[in-house]
């Protein structure tokens, strides 16, 4: 299944670069885009969006988000998990999940998250999670100050 168009495509994303990547092993590397938790769906897209253009293929990239979910993940669960999870399966396309189902995901090369909100613990239990699942680089939208408290100083 393609990827649909969304509604914030004519909204500008925040315009601060993804900071300079930090190892955080020696293959996995970490890069932090600040932006507030209304913002952090829209960096995210922005970032799915560069990730695309440069080459990254669909099916490289997960993309979590810790608060609402994301309008595709929204949609396609409607139609049911069976369905909706058959899709991540096949690994086609960008996959778009919520930080509740990030267990039943799998590893991609580029995991993107989104710190959109939800339970106050939800960064700290997606965030570690999602780094688990970055086979080669995890791109963290949110407050810089709450994700580096989860995942270290100097992200």
């Amino acid at each position: 299944m393609q990827r649909t168009p969304r509604d914030v495509a004519a909204k500008p994303g925040p315009s601060a670069p993804a900071a300079p990547a930090a190892s955080a092993s020696a293959t996995l590397q970490i890069q932090l885009i600040p932006a507030s938790a209304e913002g952090a769906l829209d960096a995210a897209e922005e970032a799915v969006d560069l990730l695309l253009e440069s080459g990254r293929a669909p099916g490289e990239v997960l993309v979590i988000t810790t608060g609402e979910l994301h309008p595709w993940a929204a949609h396609e669960l409607s139609f049911g998990e069976a369905s909706y999870w058959a899709q991540h399966d096949t690994g086609d396309d960008v996959f778009y999940a919520g930080a509740a189902g990030l267990e039943r995901a799998a590893v991609r090369p580029v995991v993107v998250v989104a710190v959109n909100g939800g339970p106050g613990t939800a960064a700290a239990t997606a965030l570690p999670l999602a780094r688990a699942r970055a086979g080669a680089l995890l791109i963290v939208c949110g407050d810089p100050q709450e994700i580096n408290s989860v995942l270290g100083t100097g992200v």
